[in-house]
């Protein structure tokens, strides 16, 4: 089992990092088509140039079990974000662009080093406004030896053509589907069509890497895992979001159903967002996917199900 990038020639990774580069001289790598030259110093609703910005790195122990294995997750966490939800937990980063301007060659060596400290995976954390940097920094990387899983950690808003250069070289696709309600999108996230975009990239990433297989150690190496966080007063559409993966998907897919909501950034002022999710809300979120059928979900407990006996 190796990573899906090794399996492309050196020639074609470039071309494909040229790709990339393309789009930004009239911004597409994501549904909001903002149109504007990034290579010009335009700057659209993700407020990113061509430079890449960090904000963190490092193995990291909290992710999905299934990613984390022994020695951590690989992440590398960047700034900027090309959603703007209003309860975003990580805001300073997203929202105010906290980080770190680097090269290509720096991110680079930074993959390197999360492999040569053991992590099983390099796990890029809001890369979609940053695609085409990434890339490049991935040919670089794998010039040097890399050779672990990358996992694409993305908001779930992302457009079919930057994907289909993804195809390949992504070997893990962990998207959010945050919302199944374009009202509750644009309120929240200013993205009204994020539900439509959502599931369309569900499906294409399926395509690409299939259900989550994992390793003899149980540590996935390749396909597809979702994240599904629940909000106060089904503001997430758990039902729908179920549904839609179970039925348009495949009924194997991996999923996390997260219970970590709280107020954070500007929630207080989006009631009901300005509480956390309460235990029952999430126990009913997990009952809902095994209902829909999907039963690889993330971190299930029996007594998750124990407000329904």
């Amino acid at each position: 089992m190796k990573a899906s990038y090794l399996s492309l020639s050196r020639s074609g990774l470039r071309e494909r990092v040229r790709s990339a580069e393309e789009i930004l001289r009239k911004c597409g790598l994501c549904p909001r088509r903002c149109g504007v030259d990034r290579t010009a110093g335009e700057l659209g609703f993700c407020n990113s140039g061509t430079k890449l910005l960090i904000s963190s790195w490092g193995p990291h122990f909290g992710e999905e079990r299934v990613l984390v294995g022994r020695f951590g997750s690989g992440t590398i966490f960047f700034s900027r974000c090309n959603l703007g939800c209003v309860f975003c937990q990580n805001w300073g980063i997203s929202h105010l662009g906290e980080g770190e301007e680097v090269s290509f060659g720096k991110l680079a060596s930074i993959m390197l080093d999360l492999q040569e400290m053991g992590c099983h995976n390099i796990n890029l954390v809001t890369p979609t406004h940053q695609m085409p940097m990434i890339l490049h920094s991935i040919a670089l990387a794998r010039e040097e030896g890399l050779n672990v899983p990358i996992v694409y950690n993305c908001g779930g808003y992302e457009s079919l053509e930057a994907l289909g250069l993804l195809e390949g070289i992504i070997d893990i696709y962990m998207p959010d589907f945050k919302y199944a309600d374009p009202d509750m999108a644009l309120k929240y996230s200013n993205a009204e069509d994020y539900p439509q975009a959502a599931k369309a990239a569900g499906k294409e990433m399926h395509r690409q890497v299939g259900d989550l297989t994992k390793d003899e150690r149980g540590i996935a190496f390749r396909g597809l895992l979702v994240r599904h966080l629940v909000l106060p007063n089904g503001i997430a559409g758990t039902k729908e979001v179920v549904r839609f993966i179970a039925d348009e998907i495949s009924r194997n897919t991996y999923i996390n159903i997260m219970d970590q909501y709280h107020p954070c950034y500007r929630a207080s002022d989006y009631p009901p967002l300005d509480r956390k999710t309460a235990g029952r809300e999430h126990a009913e979120a997990v009952q809902l996917a095994l209902s829909a059928g999907l039963k690889r979900i993330d971190g299930l407990l029996k007594n998750h199900l124990n407000f329904f006996v």
